[in-house]
């Protein structure tokens, strides 16, 4: 395993987008990434021994995001397909965190609290000019009755996990793959007794929406327990990202998986690799396929070791 810098501006690292990547694409101008923090996706040039050169773009520059432009939007993957880009958010609630044991009654309190943020409610897709590889304006599926956690207010596995926060095994959308085939979503949870869902749609563009116009798809994969962190397209199969759906370290995993085969319950999986994880740091959530088959993979909360001057460490992984 070796390793590549990616370097961020100066603004960038001041909201730490560094230190909570969550999203990775690559594309033949360099990578796309995003933090799970902003509402914001960068680009990533490769400049000879190293990615930087960002630009960062808001996505309320270029869709009507249903909440605060500038809220974070808990972007958790980033696909490329056809001359556009795709960012999903996590669809989550979000439980609120113990800061400090020192005031017991306070951090009980804050732990029954479960906020909504309405931005990370959001599918989006913009087209690409080929010319610059910039953004242009493009389609969201969102508001509270257009989102995709709306669509599954009945279904008879998923339903019943839409009240929980995503660390608790709630719905949870951590990874987005576009193919001809489709638009798969991999949940980091729900976990049904050891079993990872994807969720395959097909959205319609209508202007500046999207919407659900036929019925979703759902595959259930044998993950030993684990959720989908990542996924993107690996060849005619995809790549998966595998790792605890709750608030654990690891084990993490890249799994194989043909998203084309009848069966929707796929207990057969082809493990490539077993990746490192840190205790309490180096969360594996996103990676990328690049030209020579190997994989690229960055993580959320980095360790010391990973940090640069100017950025972080991502691995390149051989498998």
């Amino acid at each position: 395993m070796t390793q590549v810098e990616l370097r961020f501006d100066q603004a960038s690292r001041d909201s730490r987008t560094h230190t909570n990547l969550s999203a990775i694409r690559r594309d033949k101008t360099g990578l796309w990434v995003a933090g799970d923090e902003t509402a914001t996706i960068e680009h990533l040039t490769w400049t000879g021994d190293h990615f930087g050169a960002q630009r960062g773009f808001r996505l309320a520059d270029f869709v009507d995001l249903p909440a605060d432009p500038d809220a974070e939007a808990d972007i958790e993957g980033l696909a490329r397909h056809d001359g556009h880009l795709w960012a999903i958010g996590s669809h989550s609630l979000k439980r609120r965190r113990v800061k400090t044991t020192r005031n017991p009654d306070k951090g009980i309190r804050r732990l029954a609290t479960v906020l909504r943020e309405e931005n990370r409610f959001v599918l989006v897709r913009l087209p690409l000019d080929a010319a610059t590889n910039s953004p242009a304006k493009g389609a969201i599926m969102s508001g509270r009755t257009e989102n995709l956690a709306y669509h599954l207010r009945d279904d008879p596995h998923l339903a019943p996990f839409l009240a929980l926060p995503g660390k608790d095994n709630g719905l949870d959308i951590e990874g987005i793959a576009v193919t001809r085939h489709g638009v798969h979503l991999g949940l980091r949870g729900p976990v049904l007794r050891g079993w990872a869902v994807v969720l395959e749609i097909h959205p319609e563009v209508d202007g500046a929406r999207m919407r659900l116009r036929r019925p979703y798809r759902k595959h259930f994969l044998d993950l030993g327990g684990l959720g989908v962190r990542d996924m993107c397209p690996f060849g005619d199969d995809l790549l998966l990202l595998t790792g605890p759906s709750m608030d654990l370290d690891g084990p993490v995993r890249l799994v194989r998986w043909n998203p084309r085969t009848q069966r929707d319950l796929v207990d057969d999986l082809q493990v490539l690799a077993e990746l490192p994880y840190g205790e309490g740091c180096d969360h594996p959530e996103g990676l990328t396929l690049l030209p020579d088959g190997r994989v690229m993979v960055v993580y959320d909360s980095p360790s010391p070791a990973r940090m640069t001057e100017h950025g972080v460490y991502a691995d390149i992984v051989t498998i």
